[in-house]
């Protein structure tokens, strides 16, 4: 068995490092991307449901029967580091339910019409009423679930933790790893930028000392409190490559770090920042320790970080063989790295940009995935929890590796430190004692060299395809659908909805985050947009002789449709996880699949054309990531009162899906929604 570091949790997964590893990835994937495995003998030919985490990571692939007994043991199970924050955590909360068998294939086949002829309809039915009938499959993979539920503390944790982040290999750039857009900036020069970049240390830190000391205000949906296991896995935290599974990183509770990780032109530098009475050191020290970063890597080191976004297992072998040389310097530098709070990366400028392209989705771009091999995705460890970024003209923000933690605790701590930030008064600055950032040097071969080359082209290839559009809609806010009592979050996912059939004339599957924090341990659940209540709604909208009483009242009834599958896929009684976890149980027990999983019902309303989140914020920032599917989009959007921003994002590869058409759908969406409800309004306050 491989040997586990102190500081390595593995989740309580036993496999030999010795084992052969497979490249497992969808049918679709390994032909439109060069940078998955051709082997027809890793290709897995019958895919699990694709099924997102919070701001949804592609997910396109599952493992096989075979590959599942064989890489996972029965006795899997997630040994999560348990924090100071986490045993100060005093709501006991209730497990994860495993909802009724009935229920979730009512709500499978519901959510499936949409998507199906008349003829595929009656074998949907079939194929549900034979998985579901009594003494069938069904029954015996739902009894297995419970008693798995019995005897965990969340049933899905673990399977959640191992099936979406650590073994998923193609890389988490893009695909899994979330950037998140700080309002824009204004830098007069270089001291401004550093200055800015202090102050976002020094409130990271000091919401880390909330969190270390339990001061975070409880989080609660409704009068339900929620976990707040998250927030204690965003610092210190990081996902380091390996085969078949990833692993996770956590500082040692008995010696814990003091330093973060501060990359500028590709260099590395260790930089303390707590003094030796523990407490955060100031902004001015941390700002002249930040010059003294630049000063020491004016010219560029060569681009180590890049490797971080490579395929899971390119990185993986050459993260063992970075590691091995150069007497343990590298291997080092590694350790500081992973063990180090967050990282800092100060970019260099950003190349020209496209006329078209406006600042907000140059920063998109280039918190998600650095801009490129020749700009900055080589000053980057995208392997660490949280990432800062500060740009040289005002483009600012983080790129976060999402297993974990969600957005909305990233969120939040963005809310905390933009509001340090803003409360800071410019003073003279005089020269002060600080402690010297320690450089952290990597020394190549030809292997690493070969690795770095293979890697930066893949990136390169990946971000070529990214189509991003970034913005805000000024049309009105979350306060109008409020005003005239329908739910904001519905009222957007409808226009989604709207935008999509606009230019498709075809209803979108829909992969929405649900939280399901108020059980212990608990992550997401899908929120199925799309129904037969949105699918109706987009045809009265788009109907010229519909009247106008007509679209309100479809609008209204797809709004309360949508809230009511929210309210249940909040309370773990959605459709996805459900019958993920059913067919994990199947292929633990060596089963043969259970035809519900290939019946075009199931398939094609889990193919998630539009994958969307709502990562709310105070402030004009926005995350963004990329689609689940390539002929998809991805949208996640931050509702203020009288504003809405949003980040689209779709690939380049298929020539029927634009960023900018759908941008430009959902805006003219958007304003028909609010004639429609105005009109409405009107006619009744006249009444």
């Amino acid at each position: 068995m491989g040997a586990l570091s102190r500081s390595c949790i593995i989740c309580g997964l036993c496999y030999s490092n010795n084992m052969s590893s497979n490249n497992i990835v969808c049918e679709c994937h390994s032909k439109k991307q060069d940078y998955y495995s051709n082997s027809s003998t890793n290709m897995l030919r019958t895919t699990l449901s694709q099924i997102p985490s919070r701001v949804g990571p592609q997910i396109d692939y599952m493992l096989s029967s075979s590959v599942l007994a064989r890489r996972w043991p029965r006795s899997l199970s997630v040994s999560w580091h348990s924090t100071a924050a986490e045993q100060k955590q005093e709501v006991k909360l209730p497990p994860l339910p495993v909802p009724p068998l009935q229920s979730t294939l009512q709500k499978l086949l519901k959510t499936a019409k949409p998507h199906l002829s008349s003829s595929e309809l009656c074998d949907t039915i079939k194929a549900i009423e034979d998985f579901g009938k009594k003494g069938g499959i069904g029954e015996e993979l739902q009894a297995r679930l419970e008693n798995r539920a019995n005897t965990k503390r969340n049933w899905l944790e673990d399977w959640w933790l191992a099936c979406s982040y650590l073994g998923y290999r193609s890389p988490v750039v893009v695909h899994s790893s979330p950037g998140l857009v700080f309002p824009l900036q204004k830098f007069n020069d270089v001291n401004d930028r550093l200055l800015y970049a202090a102050r976002t240390i020094v409130g990271a830190l000091n919401y880390k000392l909330m969190i270390d000391n339990g001061k975070i205000p409880q989080d609660k949906q409704g009068n339900n409190p929620l976990d707040m296991i998250q927030y204690s896995r965003i610092f210190g935290v990081n996902r380091a490559p390996d085969m078949p599974l990833d692993r996770l990183r956590f500082a040692d509770p008995n010696c814990p770090p003091k330093h973060i990780t501060v990359v500028h032109n590709n260099q590395f530098f260790k930089v303390p920042v707590f003094n030796e009475r523990g407490q955060v050191l100031d902004e001015t020290q941390l700002l002249f320790m930040l010059k003294n970063v630049i000063d020491n890597s004016k010219t560029p080191g060569p681009p180590v970080g890049i490797l971080t976004s490579a395929p899971r297992d390119d990185w993986s072998k050459a993260y063992k063989e970075l590691s091995c040389i150069n007497n343990g310097v590298n291997k080092k530098s590694i350790e500081e790295i992973e063990s180090s709070l967050f990282v800092l990366a100060l970019d260099q400028k950003n190349p020209e940009m496209p006329v078209s392209m406006d600042k907000r989705t140059v920063a998109a771009l280039q918190m998600l995935h650095g801009l490129g091999s020749f700009c900055n995705s080589g000053n980057r460890w995208f392997d660490k929890t949280i990432q800062f970024i500060v740009g040289t003209h005002g483009e600012v923000g983080l790129c976060y590796e999402h297993s974990p933690a969600e957005g909305q605790p990233v969120a939040v701590m963005m809310d905390f430190i933009l509001k340090h930030i803003s409360s800071c008064k410019n003073e003279f600055v005089k020269e002060v004692t600080c402690p010297r950032p320690e450089p952290l040097p990597f020394v190549l071969n030809n292997t690493l060299e070969c690795a770095i080359k293979d890697a930066s082209r893949q990136i390169d290839s990946l971000i070529a395809d990214v189509d991003m559009k970034a913005y805000s809609f000024k049309g009105y806010g979350k306060d109008f659908p409020k005003q005239n009592k329908m739910s904001p979050d519905s009222f957007i996912q409808m226009a989604m909805q709207l935008a999509f059939y606009r230019i498709h004339g075809v209803p979108a599957a829909t992969y929405e985050t649900a939280s399901t924090r108020m059980f212990l341990g608990g992550r997401t659940e899908t929120i199925r947009s799309c129904s037969e209540e949105s699918t109706l709604f987009c045809k009265t909208m788009l109907d010229n002789c519909a009247s106008i009483d007509d679209k309100f009242k479809s609008l209204k009834t797809a709004v309360n449709a949508h809230r009511a599958y929210t309210m249940e896929a909040s309370k773990g009684l959605g459709v996805d996880r459900h019958l993920f976890g059913l067919k994990l149980i199947a292929q633990e027990a060596n089963m043969d699949l259970p035809a519900l999983y290939s019946d075009p019902g199931y398939t094609r309303s889990a193919r998630m054309r539009i994958s969307s989140s709502q990562v709310a914020a105070s402030v004009e920032a926005v995350m963004c990531y990329g689609p689940l599917v390539p002929d998809g989009y991805a949208c996640c959007y931050n509702p203020l009162p009288q504003q809405m921003m949003f980040a689209i994002c779709a690939m380049n590869q298929c020539p029927e899906t634009s960023a900018e058409t759908y941008a430009n759908a959902l805006e003219s969406s958007l304003l028909d929604m609010q004639k429609v409800v105005s009109s409405c309004s009107n006619l009744q306050s006249k009444l």
